[in-house]
């Protein structure tokens, strides 16, 4: 069992009392979530081995419908780990090479960025959405060729020398994808089931249009808290979520959807060679080398850190309008951490914080350390 002290510190931050922890998936019953609580699900696992599984809160606050732990949530920008293995699938495949120029698949306004700057967010390029909001007629739903179009007619000047340093930038991932398009002869999303999603046996994940995510039945509906209300409104009703909809058909930074269990399959195949072969993994895990010989904190489509008890760490946050979604991997350790929110829960970082400085004490404890 984890030491008391922390305990208290997750069941707290989940709404639970700490006497309702213990080993397994968590079937205890849910405390109504409030402005201050997380909404949403987490998992975590020990060498794949789900020791804590929750549901906290509502899937739709309307109709005060309770979350399930197998339910779908947006990924948002924990999509680009998949954007990125496809690239490498490709490139084992021998469909395309990581430092190919990128105006090999795409016509772009721009000389000298490789495939591999893209996957490091080291292109320098400017983010696409600040001119697609500007001149894209919003009566309309853009996909990557329209964005394409636009940034070669307005060419937008990049902001650094392509490996000069680290900057996320989302155009990169839009890119990716149209990449491997011409590369494969394939639609993206074709690609991304095809090896990815089937073969895993990711049955609940898919990039879906706006339509097919409010249809589907299970769908964890996005929501924001309005304090004037004191209500948690539907995300999409917002102006500030509608890029959602005139973007909808963007394909590479984001628009994946899953569930906890899913991911838990993505997650441990990424300890095999189901995929790749264990030296284009280490590579996708391992930092990238800048022009001044200094080194990126990003992999291909993973941020990367070290933790003084947990080792070497892969993560990847997600962040939509109503959602906040968290993927970390301790590679040395074998912990996984999954964490899926749908109310824009603005203590979230706190929250992944805490959850993860459990785990590392849990960690300890199994190891043997005096704590």
């Amino acid at each position: 069992m984890l030491i008391k002290k922390q305990l208290i510190i997750c069941c707290c931050l989940l709404g639970l009392a700490a006497g309702d922890l213990r080993a397994g998936p968590m079937r205890d019953t849910l405390l109504p979530p409030s402005v201050h609580h997380f909404n949403g699900v987490v998992l975590l696992a020990d060498s794949g081995k789900v020791w804590y599984e929750k549901a906290s809160g509502y899937r739709d606050y309307r109709t005060g419908e309770p979350l399930q732990a197998t339910d779908v949530f947006e990924l948002a920008s924990v999509t680009k780990q998949f954007t990125a293995m496809v690239i490498l699938l490709l490139k084992e495949e021998g469909l395309l090479q990581l430092d190919d120029p990128i105006e090999k698949y795409v016509t772009v306004p721009w000389k000298g960025i490789a495939i591999r700057h893209l996957l490091t967010h080291t292109s320098g390029l400017p983010d696409y959405q600040a001119l697609m909001d500007r001149y894209w007629d919003k009566t309309k739903v853009a996909g990557n060729e329209d964005i394409l179009a636009y940034l070669n007619r307005f060419v937008p000047p990049v902001r650094f020398a392509p490996g000069e340093k680290y900057e996320y930038s989302n155009t990169g991932y839009v890119l990716l994808a149209s990449i491997a398009e011409k590369a494969a002869g394939k639609d993206f999303i074709a690609l991304s089931r095809e090896r990815i999603f089937v073969p895993l046996g990711m049955t609940d994940t898919d990039i879906r249009t706006v339509p097919e995510r409010r249809q589907h039945p299970r769908l964890a509906k996005g929501h924001i808290y309005v304090k004037e209300r004191q209500l948690h409104l539907p995300a999409d009703s917002f102006p500030s979520s509608n890029y959602t909809l005139w973007l909808g058909n963007r394909k590479g930074p984001g628009r994946i959807s899953s569930t906890l269990q899913d991911l838990l399959k993505w997650d441990q195949a990424l300890y095999s060679n189901r995929l790749v072969s264990a030296a284009t993994l280490a590579e996708a895990f391992s930092p990238m080398h800048l022009n001044d010989g200094s080194l990126s904190p990003y992999g291909f489509g993973w941020d990367l850190e070290a933790h003084p008890v947990l080792g070497r760490i892969v993560r990847h946050n997600g962040d939509n309008p109503g959602y906040k979604t968290q993927i970390i991997r301790c590679l040395d350790t074998r912990q996984t951490i999954i964490i899926l929110c749908n109310n824009a829960f603005d203590k979230f970082d706190v929250f992944v914080r805490e959850i993860l400085n459990t785990v590392a004490y849990a960690y300890r404890q199994k190891r043997g350390d005096k704590l």
